[in-house]
This record gives C-alpha cells, structure tokens and sequence, in this order.
C-alpha cells in the first residue's frame, strides 16, 4: 500500500508538504504542488482518513442518534438528515440507542474517540450537562431541552390541541387519548394539548387516557381495553401515527366503521398513514425541513465556532384523510 512517505520520496519533498497540498493548508509554491500532484496520480495513493483528520482537526463526519430505528418517523428523518449532510460533503453515521441512557453514553464517548465532526441527538434521558460533557458540537433534535442546547422541535401542545379541536368540530363529542411517556417532551406536551381541550371534564381525562407504548402492538391493546370499557367513545387522538395505526386495526376488529362511528386523528405525517385502509387523518411535522434545519444549524457551530444557541420551533400541519 502506497503512504504518504512514498509520495514525499517520490516528489522529493518533505511529509508536511504533502499533507499541506492533500488538505488545501498553508503556502506551497505551484511548481511544488503541481510535482505532488503527479505523484499522487503516479502512485495511485488514497490519503488515509485517520492521519488527515489529525492533521485538520475534521473527519467531515457526523453522527445521528436515534431512539427507535424500527419508527418510521426516524428512518424517514434520517434520511432527510443524511441527504442535507452529503450536500455539505458530511457522511453521515446513523447510532441507534434504543432509548438506553447507558447505551447513549457509550455511544458519546465512542465518538469523541472518532471524532466526528458534530451530533445531531434525539434523547429521552440525557441533560444538557451530559451533552456539553462530550466536547461535540450537537443539536438535539425532536426533544425540548434547556436553554444550554441548541434544539429543534414543534409546537407538540399546540398540535395537541388542534387535533382535539378538530375531532371536537367534526362531532366528536368523547375523545379519548392514547398516550405517548411523560418523560419524553414531545408526547408529553401532546397530552397535555389533548387536556386543556376537554378540561371541563375530570372524569374523561382520568378515564380516557391510555398509553400506547409508542407500538402499534401496545396501541392495539389499549385500544381494544378502552372501547370494550367505554363503547360509547366516538374519537381517539394517537399521540403518533405508528399507535394511530394499532387503534386503526383495534377499531376495524371490533367491527366499528371509520369514521362513520369513530374518527382517528394520529400525529407525525409518516409515510405509513397514507398506505394504511382507510388513510389516517394526522398532526403532520415537517419532518425533512426539521431534519435539514438540524443539519444547518450544526455545521454552523461546527465550522464557525458560534456557540450561539439557536433554536427553532416548527409548525405542524394538518392533514385531513379517511380516518375522520
């Protein structure tokens, strides 16, 4: 294999020239330059990534953190992130954590070691100390955090509530809610939404709210539970659509027509709820403008050093299919 001593050698220059003309740095005469290039091509050498990123302090690589790789919300924001971070020449390096704080600790600390670039960060356990802790520019992504991190979200509780708001226009006059965890910003703020919407009445929040273990498996369960118990109920808002799609297949087992009888309002806009038999209604998130925004705002701390904090709220939009 050729190295970077066998270019020196054979250019006849030292070594620190040609890592200067291979990463652009420092004053090289043309005629210098010109004879390294011709021994690059000449000996086919393929600079070794490792000794470029000490010599320039850059890998061009960041890192992408995710809770739940088998929720089509993450893959499809993902793939946003990954196409934002090629076009700024960034390859992208995808750690699914499961929601683990342990495993999301492990994963820092590996990547200080390799030195990626920057972190985009979707986590339910970590803080803000933690985070600053890793020396890695990060934005966390799809979570509210304090005011020490750069975070992009959506206005979850306001979304909450229009969801609520529009099964309420259309009739729905007993609303029940299958929940997300309250130690996740999003979905918790979601509720809440869904509880300033039907506040009048203490017995429905405490009788109708059921989690759905962010699974369409748990949501089916629950759903399936709470309609047997209460059959009267005549909407549900999902606080996403993989659990819209449980309630979807609950409802259709026990026989009730959507939306004739009940009417399902998810949230997220995921691909999966326009596929799905009758299509769901949902609280659609920006979900590759967030992903971009997120990519920006990094390389920004990245190459420009701003430890400005920066954070945008974005809005959701909705959008009305077969389910309502």
């Amino acid at each position: 294999m050729t190295t970077i001593k066998d270019v020196a050698s054979f250019a006849n220059v030292s070594v620190a020239t040609v890592s200067r003309v291979l990463n652009n740095k420092g004053n090289v005469k043309r005629e210098t330059k010109l004879q390294v290039e011709k021994a690059i091509k000449y000996l086919n050498y393929s600079p070794n990534d490792l000794a470029r990123n000490l010599f320039t302090g850059n890998s061009k690589m960041i890192a992408l953190l995710i809770p739940d790789i088998t929720n089509p919300f993450f893959p499809e924001l993902a793939s946003s992130i990954e196409s934002a971070a090629n076009e700024h020449g960034y390859t992208l390096i995808l750690c699914n954590t499961a929601g683990n704080q342990s495993k999301e600790l492990t994963y820092l600390s590996a990547l200080r070691r390799k030195c990626v670039d920057g972190i985009v960060l979707v986590s339910n356990t970590l803080d803000s100390k933690q985070i600053l802790e890793s020396g890695i520019p990060t934005v966390v992504l799809d979570r509210e955090t304090d005011f020490d991190i750069t975070s992009i979200t959506v206005n979850n509780y306001e979304g909450g509530k229009q969801a609520v708001r529009f099964l309420k226009d259309i009739g729905c006059d007993k609303i029940a809610h299958i929940a997300g965890s309250d130690n996740i910003s999003s979905t918790k703020n979601r509720k809440k939404g869904y509880i300033e919407m039907i506040k009048e009445d203490p017995w429905i929040i405490e009788n109708l709210i059921v989690p759905g273990g962010y699974s369409a498996k748990e949501s089916f369960k629950s759903t399936i539970k709470i309609l047997t118990t209460h059959p009267d109920i005549n909407g549900i808002f999902a606080s996403n659509d993989v659990m819209a799609v449980g309630v979807l297949e609950a409802v259709k087992s026990l026989d009730i027509s959507v939306p004739k009888d009940l009417a399902i309002i998810g949230f997220d806009g995921i691909e999966l709820g326009e596929i799905t038999t009758p299509t769901i209604t949902t609280m659609s998130q920006p979900i590759t403008a967030m992903g971009r925004k997120a990519v920006d705002l990094l390389i920004k701390k990245m190459q420009y050093k701003n430890d400005e904090i920066s954070s945008e709220v974005f809005q959701v939009e909705l959008i009305k299919r077969e389910s309502t």
